[in-house]
């Protein structure tokens, strides 16, 4: 949540597409990693869990688009 706040803060001050993939990433590695978390436990599908780890790689390309999109 808070990195979806942070990326609605840099878009109003630095609109520039890369701040936006940064949202975008976000969201992903939200619903991807939680969704992969949530879904096994919930239905007994384990195999979710091998992409686990893609949600994770969301948010760290997000911080980074984010990183990037502030300082340029």
């Amino acid at each position: 949540a808070l990195a979806l706040l942070a990326a609605g803060w840099a878009v109003a001050r630095w609109p520039n597409p890369t701040v936006v993939a940064a949202g975008w990433l976000f969201l992903a590695g939200t619903i991807i990693f939680s969704g992969s978390l949530y879904l096994p436990s919930l239905s007994g599908m384990r195999w979710l869990g091998a992409i686990t780890p893609i949600g994770g790689l969301a948010f760290l390309l997000g911080w980074l688009c984010l990183a990037w999109g502030t300082l340029r």
